[in-house]
Order: structure tokens, then sequence, then C-alpha cells
């Protein structure tokens, strides 16, 4: 997945040309406009886990007075990449001719995906967790000068998510510990740096963008009587994004 964003981010480079006018509606004069964007990222976990998560898990709920053993322990518990999409809009903001701010809030659908390989077991778990995310960036664009109907940048900021997944698919409420699900937190914040380039066509600008994010803490929603989050200690959501946004 990462490698095939990097392609595409190098194929949008060669759609520049040593004779092309210099076009682009004037965008970049405005003092502030307006685009839209779509996207295609990868996510997953970085996951730390508890000193004792191998340890046998042990049913609490369902008789607290004589707990069951629910599995033997674990031998590996890995995060698995997944595929998203994204859908948003772009404020930006001119500060000077090199620097701009950058507002693009986006509707993300982004699942995530955690495997549990349990010891001497064939009933190995996948838990999958739903995720549809209101994102809402806040970025500082550094701007390179513009050669033709081209321009090259950075970017970083901050990153403010929403999880507005209905809670009724992930609540654990009357089930039994082997049928509950991972739960997250439904807000976070993450730090997010990337590299772009600006391509200015005759009436509009397109800018291809790959990015990496990562939530500041983690987003474990923790539940004691969970045997899918009790042996985590952390959760920590990382994206690789590819953009393009049109202005």
């Amino acid at each position: 997945m990462k490698k095939t964003l990097i392609l595409l981010f190098a194929l949008f480079g060669c759609l520049t040309s040593a004779k092309a006018q210099n076009w682009g509606g004037g965008v970049d004069e405005r003092d502030i406009h307006f685009g839209f964007t779509f996207q295609v990222l990868s996510s997953e976990y970085k996951i730390l886990k508890r000193p004792d998560w191998r340890d046998p898990y042990y049913d609490m709920v369902t008789n607290p007075t004589q707990p069951h053993e629910v599995y033997r322990g674990l031998s590996r518990i890995t995060s698995q990449e997944k595929t998203g999409y994204g859908l948003g809009f772009v404020v930006n903001k001119r500060v000077s001719n090199h620097t701009d701010l950058r507002l693009t809030p986006t509707l993300v659908f982004s699942d995530r995906i955690i495997n549990y390989v349990y010891v001497g077991a064939d009933n190995n778990k996948q838990q999958v967790v739903e995720s549809t995310l209101i994102d809402v960036p806040l970025g500082f664009k550094v701007k390179s000068d513009r050669r033709k109907n081209f321009r090259a940048y950075m970017i970083g900021g901050l990153k403010y998510s929403m999880d507005i997944t209905s809670a009724k698919k992930t609540s654990n409420a009357g089930k039994s510990p082997i049928e509950m699900v991972l739960q997250n937190k439904k807000n976070f914040l993450s730090y997010e740096a990337g590299l772009g380039m600006d391509l200015y066509f005759e009436y509009f600008k397109m800018s291809p963008e790959i990015k990496y994010s990562s939530s500041f803490n983690s987003i474990l929603d923790r539940d004691v009587n969970n045997p899918y989050s009790y042996p985590l200690n952390k959760l920590m959501l990382r994206h690789v994004t590819f953009s393009l946004f049109f202005e």
C-alpha cells in the first residue's frame, strides 16, 4: 500500500512541462481560497502490550464467584494494515508568498484490524474496529518558489479526530467476554507531516500530497473485563495518507 502511494505521488510529478503556460487561475494570490480533496489512506495500530499480556484470561462477568478460563494465553498480537477513503474540503489562508495556513475538514472511512493468536488454539480471533471519522487538520504549509507550473511544499500540523461510528456497533452491553469488541476513544489528537507538489492547470491547481500522522496518546478505551483490550497497554493510531487537492 505504501509503495503504491509513493509511485502514484511520483507519477503526478511527471505532469509538469517546461513549456507550460503560467496557469492556475491566480489562486495563490488570493488571501483566502477554497477547494476539495479526495484521500486514500492506510491505517494501522502501534501496539504496546502489558507485561503480563501472555497470561490466561478469566471470565469475571458471567459468574464472578466462579470465573472460568476464556483462553489459555496469547502468543502474538499484531496490527494489520487496512485501506480507507476520505472526502473533504479545503480552506486556505495565504500568510506570505511561501507560507499558507490550511484547514481541511474531512470525512474518513477507515477500519482498523488487530489479530490475536492464542497458544495451542485453532480459534484465533480478529478484531475489526469499524470507524467513521470527522478529521479536522490544521496545517502550516511552506512552499518553494514556483517554477513554470510546478511548486513543491512541506506541510505539518495538528489534527483533531472525532469517531462518529454508531455506539450500538461498539457496545459490549449484554455480551459474553468472547463476543465483546475492541473499543477506541471517540476523540483524540494527532500530529502529522507530509510532502506535496502544486501542479497548475489553466483554471485550477491540483496538489498530490503524501502525509504521515500518529495519535499523541493511546486511543484505547480500556475495559478490564474485555479479553481483547485487557492485554493491551496502549494503542497508537497511525495513518499514511495520499491526497489529491483541487483548488
